[in-house]
């Protein structure tokens, strides 16, 4: 039987329930107005766009052109940013410490997925500690032999190689770049055994193709156009899924017998994880804006570069997918570095 003290508690209590749902929902309601003044107010200041590799690389080259794009876009100066060393890990670490207030983003290339398996001891994790922007851009990859390399395709290449275990060198522009574990994948599909020769950097390997020096090398397409045409280096395929228009004569590796040895260079733009998520949005509306005007694609296509764009959602199932194929690679090949 309920007395009236019994019925005044479950007055009170209901009366407390609704007072603590009515709370919530204030409070609630002035954080999602906070987030959208937030964002409206966004950028209030200048935004740094942390470059994890040295000046006159394609990540410089690339990051420069985007951050006069979004400074244009944002109404405040997007500043690029060199933080070069350990294959962009420093810089990489560097804008993964950074406050998630959008404030400091990063434009990370295959570096990202590699990194984690690659080296021993690394003080970012890719996945948890970033929150994906964009895609923003890819460079399709060719492989190139030195023209006293007797094949005129990747089957005799992979027979040459076969031929001459351990003889056959192919270069990179340093160890775990994406051009070494580009390598390490031909080594793979076509069962060879070749010797890695690495550079202080992609230019300085080319050198040494046209030198010589190097038997194969895998770098991207556009920059060496005007070797390939003078006969200074061959051109073997390209490691794309379809033909090039730059090279429309040159088959694909899939064409060339070889479905799994597709390596391209990606671009993407990246926040510290915990940005609000207004602001991503904000980053990702405006990139998709300048990754689709004709002058931005045109500049961009100058350079080298093939303008992407994508969800957050998209480019964080990009980078797992990514960190998974070199995870085989890299393990494959024995790799480990001491960092």
């Amino acid at each position: 039987m309920t007395t009236k003290a019994d019925g005044s508690r479950q007055r009170a209590a209901g009366a407390g329930f609704y007072f603590i749902l009515h709370v919530s929902a204030f409070i609630l309601g002035c954080a999602f107005a906070a987030n959208a003044a937030l964002a409206q107010s966004y950028p209030a200041r200048p935004v740094r766009l942390i470059l994890p590799f040295p000046a006159g690389g394609p990540t410089d080259i690339l990051g420069r052109l985007l951050g006069q794009k979004l400074s244009e876009h944002l109404g405040q100066p997007v500043v690029p940013e060199n933080r070069p060393g350990a294959g962009g890990n420093v810089g990489t670490e560097f804008a993964a410490k950074q406050p998630p207030d959008g404030y400091a983003i990063v434009l990370a290339s295959p570096a990202l997925a590699i990194s984690p398996n690659l080296y021993r001891k690394l003080n970012y994790d890719p996945v948890r500690d970033f929150a994906p922007i964009s895609l923003v851009a890819q460079v399709p990859n060719v492989l190139l032999v030195h023209p006293s390399v007797p094949a005129k395709n990747l089957k005799e290449l992979a027979a040459v190689a076969r031929a001459n275990p351990g003889k056959i060198t192919f270069g990179s522009g340093g160890l775990g770049t994406g051009q070494h574990l580009a390598g390490e994948i031909f080594k793979s599909v076509a069962r060879v055994n070749m010797l890695h020769v690495p550079y202080k950097g992609s230019g300085l390997a080319m050198i040494g193709m046209i030198g010589g020096h190097l038997d194969m090398l895998v770098i991207g397409a556009p920059p060496t156009l005007p070797q390939i045409q003078s006969g200074k280096v061959r051109a073997l395929a390209a490691l794309t899924t379809e033909r090039l228009d730059i090279l429309p004569q040159l088959p694909t590796a899939g064409e060339s017998g070889f479905p799994d040895f597709v390596v391209m260079s990606w671009y993407g733009i990246l926040a510290p994880s915990g940005i609000p998520r207004d602001i991503l949005a904000r980053l990702n509306v405006e990139l998709g804006k300048i990754l689709t005007a004709p002058d931005t694609r045109e500049r961009m296509a100058a350079a080298g570069f093939t303008p992407l764009t994508s969800t957050p959602e998209r480019f964080a199932e990009f980078i797992k997918s990514e960190m998974a194929r070199y995870a085989r690679v890299i393990k494959s090949a024995g790799l480990q570095i001491d960092q």
